[in-house]
């Protein structure tokens, strides 16, 4: 059965040392092994990567990124201007499109 990380991340013990015993002579002393260096143990022999990749999520990343950019403009002419209502409205839109972007890679 083919396993990933995830799925072997979340088995009990007991499990993932019927995998392991599964494996035959390949892991010796699965048995006294803990979670942490049986799943450790596991992923090598079976050659999986033990590392979770996040893939981002916002397709229109460039396009936030470019607005993010203009904002900062419209900013920097209301501090001039010393247009607080504005400086205001402007500085919470670029916080929001960073929390948009933020949340997209996590």
């Amino acid at each position: 059965m083919e396993y990933t990380y995830k799925d072997l991340k979340h088995k009990t013990v007991a499990e993932l040392r019927e995998i392991a015993a599964g494996l035959g002579d390949a892991l010796k002393g699965y048995t006294q092994m803990n979670k942490e260096h049986l799943l450790e143990a596991i992923c090598k022999e079976l050659n999986i990567d033990m590392h979770e990749h996040h893939a981002a999520k916002l397709e229109n990343k460039g396009k936030i990124k470019n607005k993010i950019k203009l904002l900062k403009r419209d900013r920097d002419k209301a501090i001039e201007n010393k247009d607080y209502v504005q400086l205001k409205k402007v500085r919470k839109e670029i916080k929001k499109l960073k929390n948009q972007l933020r949340k997209a890679l996590a």
